[in-house]
């Protein structure tokens, strides 16, 4: 007898009423497309629980890949045994002894098929007593047991798991719509970006580079961090502005104290145009409160003024140490502090506006006409599609 399934339980998507079959169904996508390296497996969902056959596939790889899809709540190895009271010690007591360093133990059962003529706690009791029986040096706890056995008599079989690995939570991706995340390279970009995702969200990338001033391997560093957000969402589309003409005009006609949030504001604008070029309901950004002169609540009223879309700011009420451990958590930490310079902190000014008015700003902006520039710019983008492969394929090198 061994583990031959992975029991995966599903999070919020449990507290859905009509639409949980379509949340259900993009979660067995999202699944489907992260396993299609295993050939051999078989995935079955129901209205609470989805299962992999393994069909002799190693569980272990499969586990770390599922771990970091959003909609799953726990994983577990499971043994699948026919609804047999014989079968059903027999796979309690495998897992149980399989259990290593573990000398006390609990039984949880659930009946879910009420036809099963054995209830839950007779079930308990049945399966505690022949488990002390049959082995040595195991005892009960009900309350800190070193592994809780759980068995659950459903319609078609009765899986037995003993032990769960938490999942990712959230909701599946691609059940809340589409989000254009501004993406630095910095820590906080990132970070908003899997917050996102972890909320249904599908990511689409925008990244302001200023080449000469920013090089090559700024850019590279963009496409490795917009990699590893692929492990938690699937492929993302990269929209690569450049941004150099923009950049230099606005430093040069802006007073430095406001040019910062004119410059923001010019982000925005090309944003909102490629948001609506791909049909995305929202913008992301990784701002916290208060954090620099550009994320201050006068800041982005002032740069919020230039779009009616909705703005999407997840780590709004963030520190900087929570922010990092979570980057730390999704491996973007150590990517995001490679020492390759944005455009947004090339042009820093001395002393930017920490309380920029915004009929000053509108005041700035009517003096300079962008509506070239901005066409320019928009028509010049080039637009990447970053995969969990696309580094080993080399895909985009033409594009360093």
């Amino acid at each position: 007898m061994k583990y031959d399934y992975i029991l995966m339980r599903y999070g919020e998507i449990a507290l859905k009423g009509r639409n949980r079959k379509k949340f259900i169904h993009r979660l067995h996508e999202n699944v489907l497309g992260k396993l299609k390296e295993f050939p051999a497996i078989k995935i079955k969902s129901d209205r609470d629980r989805m299962y992999i056959l393994l069909n002799g596939e190693n569980p272990e790889p499969i586990i770390t890949k599922c771990k970091n899809i959003f909609g799953i709540q726990s994983i577990s190895l499971a043994i699948k045994v026919e609804n047999d009271e014989i079968q059903i010690k027999q796979a309690a007591l495998h897992a149980l002894t399989e259990a290593i360093g573990a000398k006390t133990f609990k039984i949880t059962a659930k009946r879910i098929n009420k036809k099963f003529p054995i209830g839950s706690q007779e079930m308990n009791q049945i399966l505690g007593g022949h488990l002390l029986s049959n082995t040595d040096g195991y005892t009960v706890d009900v309350h800190y047991p070193d592994v809780e056995i759980n068995v659950e008599t459903r319609e078609d079989a009765t899986y037995i798991t003993s032990n769960k690995i938490l999942g990712a939570g959230g909701l599946p991706v691609g059940t809340a719509g589409k989000t254009l995340l501004l993406l630095s390279g910095g820590i906080d970009s990132p970070v908003a970006g899997y917050m996102t995702m972890k909320r249904g969200v599908q990511l689409e990338i925008i990244h302001f580079h200023s080449p000469p001033f920013t090089n090559d391997r700024a850019k590279q560093k963009v496409f490795d961090l917009a990699e590893q957000l692929t492990s938690f969402g699937g492929k993302i589309k990269i929209h690569m502005v450049p941004f150099t003409n923009l950049q230099q005009r606005i430093y040069s006609e802006i007073p430095h104290g406001y040019s910062m949030t004119v410059m923001r504001r010019v982000m925005m604008k090309i944003s909102e145009a490629v948001a609506k070029k791909e049909k995305i309901l929202s913008l992301t950004t990784g701002e916290s409160l208060g954090q620099v002169a550009s994320q201050t609540m006068e800041s982005m009223n002032a740069i919020n003024d230039v779009t009616n879309y909705p703005i999407l700011r997840p780590l709004i009420a963030m520190d900087k140490e929570e922010i990092i451990t979570v980057s730390q958590k999704i491996n973007t930490y150590d990517i995001s502090i490679r020492p390759y310079e944005d455009c947004c902190t090339i042009f820093v000014p001395s002393s930017p506006k920490t309380k920029p008015r915004k009929e000053k700003v509108l005041q700035f902006e009517s003096a300079m006409d962008f509506t070239e520039d901005l066409k320019n710019t928009i028509n010049q983008i080039e637009v990447v599609e970053i995969t969990k492969a696309s580094k080993e394929d080399d895909e985009f090198s033409d594009l360093l």
